[in-house]
């Protein structure tokens, strides 16, 4: 790193043993180090920024108080753990962040004992928490496991699923709320960390379990009176009580930002009685100590190389929109000719794109929170009722809502479009993000329509198909990042449905491409040629139904096909392989299928991800020309 920040006494530390040994007066000189090489080092490696600058003071608490990696902290969802990676021995390698063979953005078990669950997806920490004290409990291993959430991953339901299972375990496990939108709590300040204090202190837990051991040789009526004026007392003060209702022993808010504050209740937390889970509620500010950040948490959630000085971010210069945005602006164009068109996205309108539909539909949009699977459900309730519901969300997160999918939308063959985005590989985003599965996921719905766009152009037909379908549910996918520069429509055209197209012809060699293959198959097409062998390049474009005719003519006029999907085996080759092998043409025709490996593939550039499991130009070629001499 050029021009690394001063940060002399974080440069003393290689682990969280080294922080627990300074004084505690030394810890905010330790915050305000770890908040400044952050800033420095993201800014050339781009990543998560502003959840990571709002949890700095709460990380070093959390690595001073309790004995990690022996105590368990889990953080959910990941945005937040650039701190923590800085503390626990990784601060040297934070340049390689999110790059091939570097540190992952997210937390992951393979990468460092301080990172006891790897989590990318939102809302898993306190179900993993809770497995792990029950381990821990049952092991004889007594440790204190510390479940990180932010407000935004607390509209999922799994998290609330998690609680109502802790709620009723007589073990410990320790929840902290994150609050940094406010979206929770009342002002804080002294009278608030009083109240903290007090109610996690000695004195109080211990009047609490001698009003609950007197409680319980009253007469029952009389005992449940005591023990709710007990809750009352407790939360009238906090606010608290949807999560006493769970079960927990609640506290807070507490100023997140505040180590006087934040050292004694977790001090006090860590040596209560492990008989009960206990949720902490504190409240951050996303982007704190650098004021382009605080000035737009948005902005700076996930980031490119920026200037440190400036705040301004770095932009890559390129002459084709992306995808995204090309999906967006369609939408809007078809809205305005249908009012039945709606949108609906799980928290990530500005990710789908549909932050600007909203602009334009402020009432035709619907944000539901980290709840993929209400939003899948919620669509089909709209598509019962005649609208026209696009559910955007990201491949790697739709897995979440399978279920619904199947039972809420295929079953009932509701007309519910959905729009894939992050189809593919997702690079520095790695394997957690990595849109691998939908294809094969969704091929095997009896009534799922699917589309796979080959460049911008072809979304543009996607989308106009999408609007005009009525007769069950569809999907269209389509990857992270720019199109390729094709010329685009005003707007699409809609396509003959399972009707694939030729794109090059040529009697040796099919390679049909579906998706955003496309280019690197006309690449592999050229450099054959040069070869001597005449290839046929098709766009298959429908993943489901495929364009059995134009299969099945290929298979009769070629030695060999090949299939090649950025998505998982048992896909689009698969469907392919297996209507060539039930009409016996696999006899006198050669068929090879080109997917992403049955592997997990790391963080790094789309291109070397693809070049990786040799779905790029050279892969295609080293393909064809090994069956070709078999």
């Amino acid at each position: 790193m050029k021009n690394p920040p001063k940060t002399p006494l974080l440069d003393t530390l290689e682990s969280p043993h080294d922080l627990r040994a300074l004084s505690p007066q030394k810890l905010p000189v330790i915050a305000d180090e770890v908040r400044t090489f952050m800033i420095n080092s993201v800014s050339k490696t781009g990543g998560h920024l502003g959840s990571g600058l709002g949890v700095v003071e709460l990380t070093t608490a959390l690595h001073y108080v309790f004995n990690t990696p022996h105590d368990k902290i889990i953080w959910d969802v990941g945005h937040q753990a650039y701190p923590h990676k800085i503390l626990t021995g990784r601060k040297n390698a934070m340049h390689t962040l999110r790059q091939g063979g570097g540190l992952s953005g997210f937390t992951e078990r393979a990468e460092s004992p301080y990172d006891p669950f790897g989590a990318a997806h939102s809302s898993t920490s306190i179900s993993a928490g809770l497995g792990m004290s029950v381990a821990s409990h049952l092991q004889n291993d007594p440790k204190n496991v510390v479940a990180v959430i932010g407000d935004g991953a607390m509209s999922a339901g799994m998290a609330f699923e998690a609680m109502n299972n802790a709620g009723t375990k007589d073990q410990r496990l320790i929840v902290i709320l994150n609050d940094n939108d406010m979206s929770i709590a009342p002002p804080v300040g002294a009278m608030s960390a009083y109240l903290s204090r007090m109610l996690s202190g000695k004195t109080w837990i211990s009047m609490r379990n001698l009003a609950k051991n007197l409680a319980k040789k009253l007469p029952k009526s009389m005992e449940h009176l005591a023990e709710r004026a007990e809750e009352y007392a407790r939360t009238w003060v906090t606010g608290g009580t949807l999560f006493e209702e769970l079960g927990f022993y609640y506290i807070g808010p507490v100023d997140g930002h505040n180590l006087d504050h934040l050292l004694p209740v977790l001090e006090n937390v860590r040596d209560m009685p492990h008989d009960s889970p206990v949720l902490i509620h504190i409240v951050t500010e996303k982007g704190k100590g650098y004021n382009p950040a605080e000035l737009s948490d948005h902005k700076y959630h996930g980031v490119s190389q920026f200037d440190v000085a400036t705040g301004k971010l770095s932009k890559t210069v390129s002459n084709s929109p992306s995808f995204t945005s090309i999906f967006a602006e369609q939408l809007i164009k078809h809205a305005e000719k249908d009012e039945k068109i709606v949108a609906v996205t799980a928290a990530m309108p500005s990710g789908t794109g549909l932050d600007s539909f909203a602009k334009t539909y402020p009432t035709r949009l619907f944000d539901v929170g980290i709840a993929e699977q209400h939003a899948v459900t919620f669509a089909g309730g709209m598509a019962c009722e005649g609208l026209k519901p696009f559910v955007a969300i990201y491949s790697t997160f739709l897995q979440r809502a399978y279920d619904q999918i199947i039972h809420d939308i295929d079953i009932q063959n509701l007309p519910v479009r959905f729009a894939i985005d992050r189809a593919g590989y997702v690079g520095a985003d790695g394997k957690t993000h990595c849109g691998a599965f939908d294809i094969a996921y969704l091929s095997i719905l009896p009534n799922m329509m699917i589309m796979c766009p080959s460049d911008e152009a072809e979304l543009c037909h996607a989308i106009a198909t999408a609007v005009d379908y009525d007769c069950g549910p569809c999907a269209f996918r389509y990857p992270r990042g720019t199109g390729m520069n094709t010329p685009l429509p005003p707007m699409g055209t809609p396509l003959t449905i399972g009707k694939g197209r030729i794109i090059k012809s040529g009697t040796d060699v099919a390679i049909i491409s579906l998706g955003t293959r496309l280019e690197e198959s006309l690449l592999a097409h050229d450099i054959l040629g040069k070869q001597g062998v005449s290839v046929t390049v098709a766009d298959a474009r429908f993943a489901k139904p495929i364009d059995e005719n134009m299969v099945m003519d290929l298979a009769k006029n070629h030695k060999l096909i090949v299939t090649i999907e950025e998505g998982s085996r048992n896909g689009f080759g698969a469907s392919v392989t297996t209507l060539l092998v039930n009409n016996d043409m696999c006899q006198s025709t050669k068929i090879r299928t080109l997917t992403m490996p049955d592997e997990y593939i790391n963080h790094d550039s789309n291109k070397n991800q693809n070049a990786m499991a040799g779905l790029d130009a050279d892969g295609i070629v080293k393909t064809i020309t090994k069956a070709l001499v078999s």
